[in-house]
């Protein structure tokens, strides 16, 4: 699954990656970074429809109504920030209660882990592009507070995956969830996405889009599980000897 995001750059350029007009949350801040692990539960900033499109910031990671206590919360808050996008339109799923709360989650590449042999496990940055800004399909919720003696509710939100393409398969070959990759959109989709009065059969032609392989750019890095800085060097192309090459 997707659990390490990039988005490099500065709220003009988010804002200008758009082809829509835009309003943008009040006070609303963004630093960039090179690298955040959705464990972490960091704030990004998103697009959604709230009578009009907007930027806004959320939060990494729904905390649904069950986990009820901070224990429940530090250990099973990480299980939704992916939500499969097959478990969107099947009926009684917590997904699918919230397919009409669509967003479009900003990103200048994600990291991925290639099984190279038994034991070796080579990290991969995946992008459209060396500064592209590209959106990921993903739904939001109002959530329960990190301190579950506190009323009030969190904006969240959580990154949809789907079946890999021909090149995330191979990338993307072991681990937990292997054969995954985020729904990543194409730029006439985005205002259909986050549009209020969109279907179910317009919801599905956008959840059975796949990001065709020659649209992608990838080459490996250093781990980024590993400590290191905020920085370009997250982004440093490493040659690592024997590297079987991949075939699409």
């Amino acid at each position: 699954m997707c659990y390490d995001n990039s988005l490099k750059v500065k709220l003009p350029e988010i804002i200008g990656a758009v082809p829509f007009p835009l309003a943008v949350q009040q006070g609303l801040q963004f630093q960039p970074t090179f690298h955040k692990i959705g464990m972490s539960y960091p704030a990004w900033p998103v697009v959604v429809d709230h009578n009009g499109a907007r930027l806004e910031e959320f939060t990494w990671g729904p905390i649904p109504a069950m986990l009820n206590s901070p224990e429940k919360v530090k250990k099973q808050r990480q299980y939704y920030l992916n939500a499969r996008s097959e478990k969107v339109l099947e009926k009684n799923t917590m997904w699918s209660k919230i397919r009409h709360q669509r967003c479009l989650i900003p990103s200048t590449g994600f990291f991925e882990y290639r099984e190279v042999g038994l034991k070796s496990k080579v990290c991969y940055t995946i992008n459209q592009g060396a500064n592209k800004v590209f959106f990921i399909a993903g739904l939001w919720a109002l959530s329960n507070s990190w301190d579950t003696d506190k009323s009030e509710k969190i904006p969240t939100f959580t990154l949809l995956t789907r079946e890999a393409n021909p090149l995330l398969k191979q990338i993307h070959n072991a681990g937990e969830n292997p054969g995954r990759m985020p729904l990543m959109l194409t730029e006439d989709m985005l205002a259909t996405w986050i549009r209020p009065d969109l279907d179910d059969a317009g919801i599905k032609e956008i959840l059975d889009f796949s990001m065709p392989p020659d649209n992608l750019e990838y080459w490996p890095v250093n781990s980024v599980r590993k400590r290191h800085e905020d920085d370009e060097s997250v982004l440093q192309r490493v040659e690592v000897e024997g590297l079987p090459p991949i075939e699409v």
